[in-house]
């Protein structure tokens, strides 16, 4: 009898521990203050990111944000499948993990499950964001035109490599048309 309620507290203690592990910050890596999730709002393009399986293959990406009646923030992520030669889009929900001021969110596209949305750079006008997950394994440049200033691009690349990202194997993501 001990040794199944010692399982089972073991298996709940490491669910517990492997869910919020995914919604942690990478280790030396901060997230930003002071945001404003009002400006956070609206449409941007994907610029970078690492390969991940859902994402792989997709070009055009975007994701739009719009605040929820709950508080929360709905998600709309999009993007030009080359392969199948069709747009897919995914729907979500995110809520602030600890202050709303801090650029800290978890992310969810299916069920009780969520992710990590960290905000680790953001432009004083909420021109551009660098966003990561709970690893280093995650990671996106974002900006609020379809073409970013290569100097602003290369410096956030920079800066991702200072801090432990593998960014050369980051996808630049292309948005012309027909996509």
């Amino acid at each position: 009898m001990v040794c199944i309620k010692f399982v089972r507290t073991l298996f709940l203690t490491l669910g517990v521990g492997a869910l919020l592990s995914c919604t942690g910050v990478p280790e030396g890596v901060e997230v930003v203050r002071d945001f404003e999730a009002s400006r956070y709002l609206g449409k941007w393009y994907e610029i970078a990111r690492l390969d991940h399986s859902f994402e792989r293959g997709l070009q055009g990406v975007t994701a739009e944000y719009s605040e929820r009646e709950d508080g929360g923030i709905d998600v709309v992520n999009s993007g030009y499948n080359v392969e199948e030669d069709k747009r897919e889009s995914a729907e979500g929900k995110a809520y602030f993990i600890d202050d709303r001021d801090l650029g800290r969110l978890k992310v969810s596209f299916f069920g009780p499950f969520y992710g990590a949305y960290n905000i680790i750079e953001l432009d004083e006008d909420y021109q551009w964001a660098m966003v990561c997950g709970p690893d280093r394994d995650y990671l996106w440049i974002l900006a609020r035109s379809p073409n970013l200033d290569k100097a602003i691009v290369d410096r956030l690349i920079q800066k991702a490599a200072d801090l432990g990202f593998a960014t050369d194997e980051l996808i630049m993501v292309r948005h012309e048309t027909p996509l």
